[in-house]
């Protein structure tokens, strides 16, 4: 497995910003379709998004897209999770994934072998 680093989690007002960023560890990202889930307070972890191992395919949960960019640098074993327009019902913990690139990426945890500790995002209306 891989490890997963994730960080840019913070506080933000409603309509603004936040990049997280998921660096690997031990194995080079360009081995694995990664991607991000997220788990609000008392709610089921959900999926956000997914990114194919070459970047070439990406998958936008109905409630982000058009507000937020997956986008990946093999070179340098991070993805990017870009987040504009948040709203307070973005407000949960975020973490990044990682599955094994022979694989289809899919929408659901058990997809993935591999999870970040997670970063908390918290948008204030």
């Amino acid at each position: 497995q891989v490890q997963l680093v994730e960080s840019g989690g913070g506080s933000v007002q409603a309509g603004g910003s936040l990049r997280l960023s998921c660096a690997t560890s031990g194995r080079a990202a360009s081995m694995y379709n990664m991607g991000w889930f997220r788990q609000a307070p008392g709610k089921e972890r959900e999926f956000v998004t997914w990114i194919t191992w070459n970047g070439g395919s990406t998958r936008y949960a109905d409630s982000v897209k058009g507000r937020f960019t997956i986008s990946r640098d093999n070179a340098e074993n991070t993805v990017y999770l870009q987040m504009n327009s948040l709203k307070p019902e973005d407000t949960a913990v975020y973490y990044c994934v990682a599955g094994r690139r022979t694989l289809l990426p899919g929408q659901t945890p058990r997809s993935y072998d591999s999870w970040g500790q997670g970063t908390q995002v918290t948008v204030s209306s």
